[in-house]
């Protein structure tokens, strides 16, 4: 069988087209046994079958069409390239024919394929039964052609305990039952890809509401927690009306089914029909989940149920986090070739997902709402450039009398000149979004009049414009990407980015403007093409701002600063830290603790997100407040001093001031950890334990979250709390503990956070060749691309702090504006 090994693809010798499926679930013994037979359409003469199957054990084969039944004569399971290989000694003709296949295998624990995790049950731990197949894990369920493109359509029955409920794809035509066992039938799927199959083995309680053009929606939640359910269930039956409405297109399945599963290692699975979710991804607990929570569970609402559409607004962190990676020489297409089966995982990144949507947006922005949403457009030749190439322009603009003149270069971090070009829909403002023009730049070059934009006299509804009477023209703002909806980055001369400052201090601007303008000037300060003088100067510009995708922003770009001052300017730091503690005071005063009766949410979240802020950079006044309110909490674990959206700041305030002397603070959060049954508050505490100062204390929370007590999704929680402080401690735990990691969180997802959050928090050169000596003998091509991002990160970092060294007039700068209070 030696022609198979190693191939990228499976060999077409027969097309699948339809799958009955028969599993019988064993969850005393976490074992399943299961039988299917498999239309098939041979395509050519062939003495070989060959599908793929991994972990299973294969007992028993045939295959049968209109003449005979033909038995294999050899049968190969190939554990490294994932393969079944049938040999049959008659070759098998052309035409239709059924494939049948005994076999079993074991639930494993590691959120793959068929899998077991567990719930409570009246204070009793139980089994229960969830597949994740997205990218290539079906097979670790049933032999089957495992890849995207060879659809089929499912007919799956399962054999499960009785008092379980048993759900899949669709719904329910008929149960039998045999004392402790039910046979459990369900409807034939429509045709679709493997990895979309979907089953659930539980106890559940469910609520349930219907769409306007009939289709059942439930949340299935833990037994005693449907009321938790109730949000998702009110956001994805709005959802499923909105977008039938605008796509004039149905819900195209009968029912749908959203399951909250105790152990998860993504956010959530959109399989057909019956999608599964992180239980905090799911629930919303209204005393113990933070606004943000509400927010995000609307995302993944609306994200997961249309996967090929995006949230236009209020989520332009997505697409920052798409242009940043697009940055990247390790960057790929958005349309790219798979040369690995276990890649795949990674090429679901803020590529595929982010830039993917972020494009989309572009192109409806350009064109319009109506002409978008109508289609007939022919638009391949400008997209085509944008999906199948990596990469994005910066537009340099600069402005010389009334005409505006456009350079457009390929943006790398890296500071390399790029060649590539793209056809790039700019949209620009002059003075006024009423005054607004639309071109494409098809060339390296442009040039636009905008004569026309500029009025001939300032209007009286502008306090800029009345400021600037007398030279009005050479004082209007220009902004190009309005509403941040094109997928590139803007660099402005000095005379516009003056401009752009007076107009964001008075307020002239959109959010998602001003947020553009900040985000290019940190990915441009990033790719040393500014000065972080330049970039912080712009920051202080935001002293008195209050909308929450723009502040929040601002407080990232912070941490992503004081994560390499100590390396760039050493002698600067405590400067820079109050100087960040400046930005944030006026927003923090305005705010407050308390939450105000009918505020928005985005306030609610920006409460805690400047908070959390203030308290990781050790601002005195947020510690003494919030030590304060952490003890009424242990006093009164429902005191009214404590909410869900603030509670992190006080789990952070703790964690600063815990330490091997000082130990309190921490192990009362431990305590209140292991005490609760709130999958929030575990989360919330997870998130913090980590961001310590002290490198012992950092160590024993590393072990902390390798141990049982940690739910094997929730280690990211918790690494995701390291910072550069204890970067050292945590990359020596890792290697100490790296077999331990691999053989416990050898999940694709899971191994790729070690790498971003502890590998990545480097910035040095010398640290990049230590950790890529570390995993020169360690490959995996499930993290391979991780890794490569992590460590071209950790070079761009380096270059950026000796770019920061030679700043000159950065220190004078920050101990001015660390002295300026808001």
């Amino acid at each position: 069988m030696e022609q198979f090994k190693g191939l990228t693809r499976l060999p077409k010798f027969a097309i699948p087209q339809r799958y009955d499926l028969h599993l019988k679930l064993d969850l005393s013994a976490c074992t399943f046994s299961g039988t299917e037979l498999i239309d098939l359409n041979i395509i050519q003469v062939t003495k070989f079958l060959v599908l793929n199957a991994l972990e299973l054990h294969v007992h028993k084969v045939w295959f049968t069409n209109s003449h005979n039944q033909f038995l294999p004569t050899e049968l190969v399971l190939d554990g490294d390239d994932e393969i079944l290989v049938l040999a049959f000694d008659e070759a098998l003709s052309v035409g239709d024919g059924v494939l049948g296949i005994e076999f079993s295998g074991a639930l494993n624990e590691y959120l793959r394929g068929l899998y077991r995790c567990t719930f409570m049950d009246g204070g009793e731990k139980k089994n229960m039964a969830v597949t994740q197949f997205e990218a290539v894990d079906a097979r670790r369920c049933f032999p089957c052609w495992d890849e995207p493109a060879l659809k089929a359509t499912f007919k799956i029955t399962l054999d499960v305990p009785s008092e379980l409920v048993a759900l899949s794809n669709m719904p329910v035509i008929n149960e039998k039952h045999d004392g402790n066992i039910k046979t459990v039938y369900f409807e034939e799927t429509p045709i679709m890809s493997t990895y979309l199959v979907g089953i659930v083995v539980g106890r559940f309680d469910y609520i349930e509401d219907t769409a306007a053009d009939g289709v059942k929606v439930r949340v299935h939640c833990p037994v005693g927690k449907s009321d938790k359910g109730e949000f998702a269930l009110h956001v994805a039956v709005k959802t499923l009306d909105y977008f039938t409405k605008y796509f004039s297109m149905p819900y195209s399945l009968p029912k749908l089914d959203m399951v909250g599963v105790p152990e998860f290692s993504a956010g959530a699975m959109e399989n057909y029909g019956l999608i599964t979710y992180r239980e905090n991804e799911l629930l919303y607990d209204h005393l113990h989940s933070p606004v943000s929570r509400k927010q995000r569970i609307s995302y993944m609402a609306t994200d997961i149920l249309f996967p090929e559409w995006k949230i236009w607004t209020k989520y332009l962190g997505y697409s920052t986090e798409g242009l940043s990676m697009d940055a990247l020489e390790i960057s790929h297409p958005i349309e790219v070739e798979i040369d690995h089966a276990r890649s795949v995982v990674e090429i679901f990144d803020a590529i595929s997902y982010e830039k993917g949507s972020a494009v989309i947006r572009m192109l409806q922005s350009y064109l319009g709402d109506e002409i978008f949403q109508e289609s007939g457009v022919d638009v391949s030749s400008m997209m085509d450039v944008w999906t199948k190439k990596k990469g994005y322009p910066v537009i340099s603009v600069k402005i010389n009398d009334n005409i505006l003149e456009f350079e457009q270069s390929q943006f790398q971090l890296s500071g390399e000149n790029g060649d590539g070009q793209w056809i790039v829909p700019i949209t620009m403002s002059v003075g006024s979004y009423h005054r607004s023009k639309n071109f494409l730049l098809e060339t390296k070059l442009g040039k636009v009049d905008i004569s026309d934009l500029i009025p001939s006299h300032p209007g009286n509804s502008s306090p800029f414009n009345e400021k600037n009477k007398e030279n009005f023209a050479d004082q209007l703002w220009i902004k190009v990407n309005i509403e941040q909806s094109g997928f590139y980055r803007v660099n402005y001369e000095n005379e516009l980015n003056f401009r752009l400052r007076n107009a964001i201090e008075n307020n002239l601007l959109s959010a998602s403007d001003k947020f553009g303008i900040l985000d290019d000037a940190y990915a441009l300060c990033l790719a040393c093409k500014q000065p972080l003088s330049a970039l912080v100067s712009l920051m202080n510009v935001y002293r008195k701002e209050m909308d929450y995708v723009v502040l929040s922003r601002l407080i990232e770009i912070c941490y992503d600063i004081m994560a390499v001052s100590s390396d760039a300017i050493p002698d600067s730091a405590n400067e820079l830290n109050q100087f960040f503690i400046n930005l944030l005071l006026f927003p923090a005063r305005k705010l407050g603790w308390e939450s105000v009766p009918g505020e928005s949410n985005l306030n609610a979240l920006l409460r805690g997100e400047v908070l959390r802020a203030l308290a990781t950079f050790d601002h005195d006044k947020t510690h003494e407040e919030a030590l304060y309110r952490f003890q009424s909490l242990l006093n009164d674990k429902n005191t009214p001093l404590v909410s869900a959206d603030t509670s992190r700041a006080l789990y952070i305030a703790i964690m600063r001031n815990s330490s091997t002397s000082n130990r309190k603070g921490y192990e009362s959060l431990l305590k209140i950890y292991r005490e609760s049954d709130s999958v929030q508050v575990k989360e919330g505490i997870l998130r913090c334990l980590a961001t310590s100062p002290d490198p012992d204390i950092v160590v024993e929370v590393l072990n902390f979250l390798l141990s049982d007590e940690v739910r094997f999704q929730d280690i990211n929680y918790g690494l995701a709390g390291l910072n550069e402080e204890c970067c050292e401690v945590a990359w020596k735990w890792m290697k100490e503990n790296w077999d331990l990691i691999l053989a416990k969180y050898g999940v694709e997802m899971l191994l790729a956070n070690f790498i971003n959050c502890i590998v990545a928090l480097f910035c040095s050169n010398e640290k990049a060749d230590e950790v890529e000596a570390f995993f020169e003998s360690r490959t995996y091509p499930s993290i391979a691309r991780t890794l490569k991002r992590a460590l071209e990160r950790i070079r761009i970092k380096a270059r950026w702090v000796e770019n920061i060294k030679q700043d000159q007039s950065l220190h004078q700068l920050l101990c001015q504006l660390a002295t300026t209070k808001s």
